[in-house]
């Protein structure tokens, strides 16, 4: 029970200082589930993080229910679950009370511009720090370069893009790992 109440307090902490969704919270997963709790490797993270992507429903949920799988099955995922998600509950009851009234502000605006550039610095750090650990030779370059490309100038599905890099990575890499042998 004590494990249970301690992935809720987590995840409930970055359910709460989460801001711009499931991308904007994988430099601070990594922080917190890789370097301080070591619940996840950052290849398992990373893996969890394209299972999201994949999967129906919000990136940052789908990671946070994996997690809380990985280390406490059901319960963990549940309560895991449960903890990101109640911030956002809380803060949307409140969002919704009072928006209606203060929404016309300058002040309100300019802190949501303001949220919008932090949430778009911290996109950037996970992607600087995950590349560094996913982009590792020829292969894995060649298939970032791709998906960039036709994510960039193409209507594609994510979801697509996705599920085709993960089949090139395992053909590419089972490939070479049988020449290899």
């Amino acid at each position: 029970m004590k494990e249970l109440w301690k992935l809720y307090r987590v995840f409930f902490s970055i359910g709460i200082c989460t801001f711009g969704g499931g991308y904007a919270m994988l430099s601070l997963l990594q922080r917190v589930i890789v370097e301080q709790y070591h619940w996840a490797s950052e290849e398992e993270l990373m893996d969890y993080y394209a299972i999201g992507q994949c999967t129906p429903g919000i990136i940052a949920l789908n990671t946070s229910t994996f997690i809380g799988y990985k280390n406490k099955k059901l319960p963990g995922a549940i309560t895991a679950t449960l903890g990101f998600l109640s911030p956002s509950i809380l803060i949307i009851v409140l969002i919704a009370a009072f928006m209606i009234n203060y929404a016309s502000l300058p002040v309100v605006n300019h802190a949501f511009a303001g949220i919008r550039i932090c949430v778009c610095a911290l996109i950037l750090d996970a992607v600087l720090k995950l590349g560094k650990k996913s982009i590792v030779d020829k292969s894995s370059v060649i298939i970032f370069l791709v998906v960039v490309g036709l994510a960039a100038f193409t209507n594609i599905s994510t979801i697509l893009l996705v599920i085709a890099a993960g089949i090139a990575g395992y053909l590419i890499y089972y490939v070479m790992g049988s020449k290899r042998a």
